[in-house]
């Protein structure tokens, strides 16, 4: 098998290593002998899906490059799980809108969805995608955002912004909209109710780390402050400053929900946090992040990568992380994923019917910058034909260098070879033996050992864990009304009203089904008995006559089989019928 290295020609063809090179590089200039560190960001808001694992794929992959030339490196992923709880997510089993009560709560304050084994909602969410991110082989050090403020871990950060709040306004202000004078409104200050609602669209439509959760701390009669304190009674941050003193950090607050109202001294006190523009920022100073990808909607004016960048050289002196906008995954069928609508697909729902390698290959392929669909539909027998062909192609040496390096990504990672399975049968084949035996292991195995008869299957383990995602892929997304009911008695009707060409046709396939049973030898039998019809010879090129032969006797036998004009691939529909019951129902 190649390595990464000897797979690839040059950066040019390799997008990981191209951005493991400028890290490398980068991390030596600003923090020279130190691991180098790279960040996700996961907002445990709702299912966590397929788009979200991007924001963690597209470091990984680099982080992995970078410790296969022996380099030290941490991958950080903040779970934003002390973010706002801000609606109540569609599609969501266990959940009704009386969680709408718990609107402004931290997301480890939200009960968690009904028969949830989980203390929370935050942590139910976060179980799955830490199950999904093990199985695809991802190395990180998790940090829940929870934990770090309830420790008092940001204290000083949180003082510093405080004492320049005017200064952090002062950025955040060069993007707002401007009040007309003329209006009433003061210039410079506050943003129309359009633009308001603008900007609540770009933050529900990011899909960096807790982008959606909170405004920029503007308003208030007391003027800025970018920190939100969570109520002491309600526990939501529907909460005002009215005051704070910078020598004393005493701060007062009143709740909008409940009324309450407290003082507190912030070099003391822990509950609450910095608004999202300035939390992101602070965080990239705190842990010295040198790469971390975002959504492409961040790169929108006053966006909070756009804005993170200003704030983290002005106010913590630091540096804005290196990294590419990442486009949006798709799901075939599907327009674009938001958790906040539900039902979307999830890296633990796409490894139910795919591998491991399969879900990998397909983020690591991509430039970032480039979107791409993830196929719960019948597109995924056609990715994994690819898969598999690309497999051969590693073998035989025909292997393109960015390919290569790929598939070298996708099989594993610097710790070691991802689970496989022994006997990679193809994925259609397994999933219309699924369809067809309804799952019965007896007759899948007697299927199965009948494709190849000289190296035989002798038991479905060297088909797993492939088989077992094909299987689950005919029962999870298949319809009930697609799936293979093969008939029980003959068509007497259809046989009874066959010419002399159709009947022949079923002498010939039945003729040779003995000398043909294997899937390879039932495909040339198949193809072949309308060529024989037409006195052609068994290599004779397909022309759009014999196309058309080919496909009406294909209907004829699935009409015969299964009642209907199309089904499973035909050999391995006959060998999943078995020969006796092929010449039952066919008359023989």
């Amino acid at each position: 098998m190649p390595t990464v290295a000897q797979s690839q020609s040059s950066t040019e063809t390799d997008w990981v290593s191209r951005f493991a090179d400028d890290v490398i590089a980068e991390s030596e200039r600003r923090a020279p002998g130190k691991p180098v560190v790279v960040a996700s960001g996961l907002s445990p808001s709702g299912p966590i899906h397929l788009g979200n694992l991007r924001e963690v794929m597209t470091p990984h992959l680099v982080a992995d490059e970078i410790r296969r030339r022996g380099h030290t490196v941490r991958h950080l992923i903040s779970w934003d799980d002390y973010d706002r709880y801000r609606k109540v997510p569609n599609g969501v089993p266990g959940v009704d809108e009386s969680w709408a009560e718990h609107i402004g709560k931290p997301l480890t304050s939200v009960p968690a969805p009904a028969g949830s084994a989980y203390p929370n909602w935050a942590e139910h969410f976060k179980a799955t995608m830490t199950a999904a991110l093990d199985e695809l082989g991802v190395e990180y050090d998790g940090i829940s955002q929870t934990e770090q403020y309830l420790a008092g871990t940001y204290r000083e950060q949180i003082l510093h912004a405080m004492r320049h709040r005017a200064d952090i306004d002062a950025v955040l202000d060069r993007y707002r909209t401007k009040k007309d004078p003329a209006a009433g409104g003061a210039p410079g200050k506050g943003r129309k109710p359009q633009q308001k609602k603008a900007d609540e669209a770009e933050l529900e439509a990011e899909t960096g780390s807790g982008a959606a959760s909170e405004d920029d701390g503007s308003g208030g009669s007391a003027g800025y402050f970018p920190y939100k304190p969570y109520c002491g009674n309600c526990e939501k941050d529907l909460t005002t400053v009215t005051s704070y003193d910078d020598e004393s950090t005493e701060l007062n607050y009143t709740c909008t929900a409940c009324g309450f109202a407290e003082t507190v001294r912030l070099k003391e006190f822990n509950r609450g946090k910095l608004v999202w523009k300035v939390d992101w920022p602070m965080r990239w100073a705190f842990e010295g992040v040198i790469f971390e990808p975002s959504g492409v909607d961040h790169s929108s004016p006053g966006s909070s990568f756009v804005v993170g960048g200003q704030i983290v050289r002005e106010i913590f002196d630091g540096v804005q992380p290196i990294g590419p906008m990442y486009a949006f995954v798709g799901i075939s069928g599907m327009a674009k994923m938001s958790s906040s609508k539900g039902g979307v697909p999830t890296p633990a729902d796409a490894l139910k019917i795919m591998e491991a390698p399969l879900l990998r290959w397909l983020y690591a392929r991509r430039r970032p910058n480039q979107s791409f669909k993830i196929a719960f539909d019948q597109e995924i027998q056609r990715l994994y034909d690819e898969w598999d062909s690309l497999e051969r192609k590693v073998a035989d040496g025909s292997v393109l260098p960015a390919d290569a390096a790929a598939y070298a990504r996708a099989i594993g990672t610097a710790a070691g070879e991802l689970p496989r399975t022994p006997r990679p049968l193809p994925y259609r084949t397994l999933a219309s033996v699924a369809d067809i035996t309804a799952g019965a292991e007896d007759q899948t195995l007697r299927i199965l050992s009948e494709l190849d008869p000289d190296n035989p299957l002798t038991s479905l383990d060297e088909a797993r864990p492939r088989l077992d995602r094909a299987e689950n892929w005919i029962t999870t997304q298949v319809p009930a009304e697609a799936r293979t009911i093969v008939r029980d008695e003959p068509d007497k009707e259809l046989l009874g009203s066959l010419d002399d060409q159709g009947r022949e046709s079923l002498r010939l396939l039945l003729a040779g089904l003995d000398s043909h049973w294997s899937l390879d030898g039932l495909t040339t039998l198949v193809y072949g008995v309308p060529k024989t019809l037409a006195g052609l010879e068994a290599d004779a090129k397909p022309t759009p006559e014999l196309k058309a032969a080919q496909r009406s006797f294909f209907a004829l036998l699935y009409r015969l089989l299964v009642s209907r004009d199309t089904g499973p691939r035909l050999p391995t529909l006959l060998l999943a019928v078995g020969a006796d019951r092929v010449r039952r129902l066919l008359g023989a």
